[in-house]
């Protein structure tokens, strides 16, 4: 059996660690993830996509924060999007369970600290091995994001959406950054560097807005779509 007869074959038996091993049939597994996200997430429903530290513990006021969210959320009958890992990522499907609400988990693989948390809905599970397959999920099956605490991660998808609104690739919904404390030092950079670097307009100071509690974050969500109307991106 040549080379290519056993990616083939790999590729039939979704062996995808074999697949990874060539670039070309390694197209292959990203258009499989692409097929995935899209069957399972056209039928959805509104949604709000949660990001966060995977790294927070379930007695951290930012947990307990998030869950609160996630549930008011689903009381306004939106769905919840999360990473589908632990910490905020498991704070933010438990809440939206125990709302009686849509949990969905894009969970990724990683060799640490990430595996799916309990509260997300079975049908709605997905794994992905690429970042940039999950990242489009977040913002195609989504209707705003709620930005809490985090690390690196948090600030790519955070950044990704604030990018793609920006440069108008994608139609304009609310990003709400919870946790005044915490982002008021990146909110200081973003206003006195890179404003007045003249690297942003100052009307891209629109596009999110920060607040401190579940409510204010809930009332954001909402405030948005009373003004422009819900049309789901799916």
């Amino acid at each position: 059996m040549t080379s290519d007869d056993k990616i083939k074959k790999a590729f039939i038996d979704k062996n995808w660690n074999e697949i990874k091993t060539n670039d070309s049939w390694q197209i292959f597994k990203i258009m499989s993830e692409f097929v995935i996200g899209f069957e399972k997430l056209s039928k959805i429903g509104p949604c709000v996509s949660i990001f966060g530290s995977a790294r927070t513990d379930e007695n951290h006021p930012h947990y307990l924060l998030t869950e609160e969210i996630a549930y008011k959320l689903t009381l306004s009958g939106f769905g919840v999007i999360s990473g589908g890992g632990p910490g905020i990522m498991e704070a933010a499907n438990k809440g939206a369970q125990k709302g009686g609400g849509r949990s969905v988990g894009l969970n990724i693989e990683l060799p640490f600290e990430q595996t799916e948390n309990p509260y997300i809905d079975k049908d709605k599970l997905i794994n992905f091995d690429y970042f940039f397959v999950r990242k489009l999920m977040f913002i195609k099956y989504a209707q705003g994001f709620i930005v809490m605490p985090g690390g690196f991660g948090t600030l790519d998808e955070l950044f990704e959406a604030l990018t793609l609104i920006q440069t108008q690739k994608i139609a304009k919904f609310p990003i709400i950054l919870v946790g005044k404390k915490y982002w008021s030092g990146l909110i200081d950079w973003i206003k006195t560097t890179m404003l007045e670097e003249k690297n942003i307009n100052k009307a891209d100071l629109d596009l999110f807005r920060v607040v401190d509690t579940s409510d204010e974050a809930v009332e954001e969500i909402e405030a948005f779509y009373t003004k422009y109307l819900l049309k789901p991106n799916f």
